[in-house]
């Protein structure tokens, strides 16, 4: 059985404040993306685990994908073993949310593969478990998030028939080094007040991580400023990078990208 995570961009970033727990009030649209892994597993004698594609740092049973089958296991018990394997295109600490896009799909292939027959806000139960990204990927639609991030609500954008192009410097960003030199703040406006107008995007549709990750890695202010001279009607960095992407009313045109990039219709089939 197979299926394949896709990447997701952020729409917005707004990092509000610092909680209690640690983590941070944030306000975002999370907007999927057709750019793919490929997740595969098969019922076997043993749990093994496989990967092809990006080299994939870590120790293996720190995966979400791992971590994901044993939240399922704490409560099923006697599931058969499972041979995975991963094939990975979508870059890590890219702010495309590849490894959680990985254990959420890995947690609707256990569902199925096991015949558990969970429904979807089971599964965003789960998600939510496994990181503040990972809710999301269960419905996989666009959706305005907050808390954590692992508060979904139901948004009406729409990229059909636009482009996008993705730039990646193959630049790994840490969580930490995100957030260091980054002070929360309310926004000017909020997301609900600025995605139903595009005009409004490129003044007030901010990522907060930019103002400081940009001091840090000025490469990517350029990349930015060479998707807008490229014609697109809006660039930012997705989550907290380092992807830039840009969006597009027509196939924008390549040259002069030394970076890695992708262009494709803004929209999932």
């Amino acid at each position: 059985m197979i299926l394949f995570p896709n990447a997701k961009i952020n729409l917005g970033l707004h990092v509000k404040a610092k909680r209690k727990d640690g983590y941070h009030e944030i306000e975002t649209c999370m907007y999927p993306i057709p750019l793919f892994d490929a997740l595969e597993m098969i019922i076997d004698k043993k749990t093994t685990f496989n990967a092809s594609g990006l080299p994939i740092p870590g120790n293996e049973k720190d995966n979400l994908i791992f971590k994901a089958l044993k939240l399922i296991r704490k409560d099923f018990n006697e599931l058969p073993h499972v041979n995975i394997h991963l094939h990975k295109k979508i870059p890590m600490g890219a702010g495309l949310g590849g490894g959680s896009a990985d254990g959420a799909f890995a947690l609707k292939l256990y569902n199925n593969l096991f015949d558990l027959y969970l429904e979807d806000w089971f599964l965003e139960d789960y998600a939510a478990q496994l990181g503040s990204d990972c809710p999301f990927f269960i419905e996989n639609t666009p959706k305005i998030a907050s808390g954590r991030g692992e508060i979904l609500e139901v948004t009406d954008v729409d990229l059909k028939g636009k482009w996008i192009m993705l730039v990646n410097p193959m630049l790994h960003i840490g969580t930490k080094e995100a957030y260091a030199g980054l002070t929360p703040q309310d926004p000017a406006k909020s997301l609900k007040e600025i995605l139903p107008d595009t005009s409004l995007w490129r003044e007030y549709l901010v990522n907060d991580f930019e103002q400081s990750i940009f001091k840090i890695h000025p490469q990517l202010d350029k990349l930015k400023t060479q998707l807008y001279h490229k014609g697109a009607f809006y660039a930012a960095m997705s989550g907290s990078g380092s992807t830039i992407y840009g969006l597009y009313d027509e196939e924008p045109e390549t040259g002069g990208l030394d970076e890695g990039y992708w262009v494709f219709k803004a929209e999932m089939k």
